[in-house]
């Protein structure tokens, strides 16, 4: 089971990270969770956690006009992104053959979406196992098929939202249970 936030914004870029923890707030309400971020700890790696609540995770995200919030009962990652030119040199260094063949086939005005649909859903990865970019990103691959994602590491379970028509991306990576 999970809880997800997604507000779509226009704040200034320092306002970003409060409405993100603003949206955690809600999020945590169900659990009778009064949060406020004095009751943060954080893993090895500075991935936030409720030190009094370890059964509810979390994870937050915000960029350029979109903040995003999931809490669950088990570890999860999100990941969100406003849609722009891609990067081949981000490419290159993090994805693998099989994504940046997936991005070299794709149309030349639709890569920019495509680019942050991997990205994002990496992000998500490495964000819900704790690391963060110290994970070897390019070692974690991503497929789309038959409506659903496909990932080279077992025990996780992916889903995206497009937003606003390719505007936004939002990805969603959350371990599945025994």
């Amino acid at each position: 089971m999970f809880m997800l936030m997604i507000s779509i914004i226009q704040l200034e870029k320092k306002m970003q990270h409060s409405h993100a923890h603003r949206l955690l707030g809600e999020c945590l309400k169900p659990y009778n969770i009064a949060y406020c971020e004095d009751m943060l700890a954080f893993g090895e790696h500075g991935k936030p956690f409720l030190a009094e609540r370890p059964d509810v995770r979390f994870n937050l995200s915000h960029a350029d006009g979109i903040a995003a919030c999931i809490v669950s009962d088990s570890e999860c990652g999100i990941d969100c992104e406003k849609v722009r030119e891609w990067r081949p040199k981000v490419a290159r260094r993090v994805f693998t053959a099989e994504e940046q063949a997936l991005l070299e086939a794709e149309p030349e005005g639709r890569r920019g979406l495509l680019f942050f649909r991997i990205w994002t859903l990496k992000e998500a990865f490495v964000k819900s196992v704790g690391r963060g970019l110290a994970y070897p990103m390019n070692t974690v691959g991503f497929s789309f098929g038959d409506g659903g994602i496909s990932c080279t590491e077992q025990g996780w379970r992916f889903r995206q939202y497009i937003l606003r028509g390719g505007e936004f991306v939002v990805s969603v990576c959350e371990r599945v249970s025994g």
